[in-house]
């Protein structure tokens, strides 16, 4: 695994900082490119060998593909420092009944009930438009916290939003494409080691095993001459 490269894809929000790093100090001479792409593009990126494996949210198509989640992400709503919501530690969604809430055409969130809030029908066409908007004070946006550190902004804020659809990150690359490289990083977003026989690398030669030593036979103590009996003490009379 030298003189190589290795294509990682991931969406918006998903840092592979620490996975790349990672990857620079077991591999120096394999570089690791990291390619954004947008949630929608990330499963064709993968299709299309754009990359060799990708960083993404679920749930995706999974038909040939490999998946393996990761981690859930904490779902916020992003709104003005002002605004009284950051009054409070947490949120829950009725209390933004009475809200304006924007609905980004590339919502990463699946919504099995309908949005908290009162839903503004024009839907902004990205998360960074309607982030634009909450900062205009036009409305409120509900996304995963990675996301909205992504766009953070000084004029605004978040508070974690409770009883709300989560996001999941997971590591899909297609299905018998289980190259070394691959397996590789499985490894290391696993939290193998380098060393781990379950990685790629082969297991290290394992010591011979010194022959054992054969205990030495403790020697018997030679048993004392017996003692006769103790004679008896004559005494004179005077």
């Amino acid at each position: 695994m030298t003189d190589s490269s290795f294509r990682l894809g991931y969406v918006p929000g998903v840092t592979p900082a620490k996975w790349a790093r990672i990857w620079a100090e077991r591999l120096p001479r394999t570089p690791i490119e990291l390619v954004q792409v947008a949630s929608a593009d990330a499963v064709a990126l993968i299709r299309d060998a754009g990359a060799e494996a990708a960083l993404v949210r679920l749930p995706i198509d999974r038909t040939g593909l490999h998946a393996i989640p990761l981690y859930v992400e904490q779902t916020v709503v992003v709104v003005p420092k002002d605004h009284v919501v950051t009054a409070v530690e947490e949120v829950a969604l009725e209390d933004l009944a009475d809200e304006l809430m924007l609905h980004a055409q590339d919502d990463v969130l699946t919504w099995e009930q309908p949005l908290p809030g009162r839903v503004i029908d024009e839907r902004p066409a990205t998360t960074a438009a309607a982030i634009e908007l909450v900062a205009m004070g036009t409305g409120l946006l509900v996304v995963p916290m990675s996301l909205a550190r992504l766009h953070h902004r000084k004029d605004l804020t978040f508070r974690p939003l409770l009883e709300a659809p989560s996001s999941q990150v997971a590591l899909v690359w297609p299905e018998g494409a289980d190259s070394a490289l691959v397996e590789e990083f499985v490894g290391i977003v696993r939290g193998r080691t380098a060393n781990s026989t379950r990685g790629s690398r082969p297991d290290p030669e394992a010591k011979k095993a010194e022959p054992k030593k054969q205990p030495s036979r403790p020697q018997k103590k030679k048993s004392a001459a017996p003692k006769g009996p103790t004679p008896k003490r004559k005494y004179r009379r005077r």
